[in-house]
């Protein structure tokens, strides 16, 4: 019989000597790139989004001074509630009572929990198809939403809750760019590193990828690409990714066991 120490042992994922690429923004990337290394594996750092939070407006003021007018406020990602809660502190000093939060995702959730909001997520996964299963968000009749997201962004929510009688308010908070890197950093990277497997947790980080290997059509043929969604595998498979995966969640721990699941030390490092 394994004694605890063993199980933890045995728990701990595998990856020596294995070549992971992160395309996820800062600060999330050096996050994660510290759980893969924990695991063994060489690592890549290579944000293709980067974020940028909007300038304040007087209609944004106006709008967060108004927050008790909302029935529901939503947040796309931790990024979104961390900005969101960062103007909120400004105008209240309490939160406004009444309201009821939401994350899509359990880290988004989270976020919104760290600050004293206890929000509601998606029972079941941590898309905006998941959460728009929730049973709170189902009759909306003549409710205000507040939805906290990037400039530009998939349009679901708001056209799903809109056809559900809410009346939403958009409330762009950042804006998402494709960064720019020398060639001889690409370069390296796509023929010097080759990575056997790169996390790509959204649509727009995948084509950004994309447009960087232009150059390098071949290196990442047979890599595996841990996406977020089937929505996005499917995006990766018409991009030309033959090895797509959708993680079990995707907090650091359960993509590095994804990927350790995938791919497993590397042989001749198993010790």
């Amino acid at each position: 019989m394994a004694t605890p120490r063993a199980e933890a042992h045995l728990a701990q994922p595998e990856l020596a000597g294995r070549r992971i690429l992160i395309c996820r923004p800062e600060p999330e990337a050096d996050r994660l790139a510290e759980a893969f290394r924990a695991a063994g594996a060489r690592v890549r750092v290579l944000p293709t989004v980067v974020r940028e939070p909007l300038p304040e407006t007087p209609e944004r003021r106006s709008l967060l001074q108004e927050l008790d007018n909302f029935h529901h406020i939503i947040a796309v990602s931790p990024y979104a509630a961390r900005l969101l809660l960062d103007e909120v502190d400004q105008w209240w000093p309490q939160p406004p009572v009444g309201v009821h939060w939401y994350g899509v995702g359990a880290g988004t959730a989270a976020a919104f929990a760290e600050a004293g909001l206890p929000a509601e997520k998606p029972d079941d996964g941590w898309t905006s198809e998941a959460l728009l299963a929730h049973p709170s968000l189902q009759h909306l009749e003549h409710e205000k939403v507040l939805l906290a997201r990037g400039e530009q962004g998939r349009e679901l929510i708001r056209q799903t809750l809109e056809q559900r009688g809410a009346r939403v308010t958009v409330l762009p908070l950042y804006r998402r760019l494709q960064p720019y890197y020398p060639a001889d950093k690409l370069s390296e990277i796509f023929t010097g590193f080759r990575p056997e497997a790169v996390i790509a947790l959204s649509g727009e980080t995948l084509n950004n990828l994309k447009d960087m290997a232009r150059e390098y059509p071949h290196a990442l043929d047979t890599a595996l690409v841990v996406v977020p969604a089937n929505r996005v595998a499917e995006q990766a498979r018409a991009a030309g990714f033959s090895n797509p995966v959708v993680p079990d969640g995707l907090s650091d721990r359960e993509l590095v066991n994804c990927v350790a699941v995938r791919l497993g030390p590397q042989a001749g490092n198993n010790g």
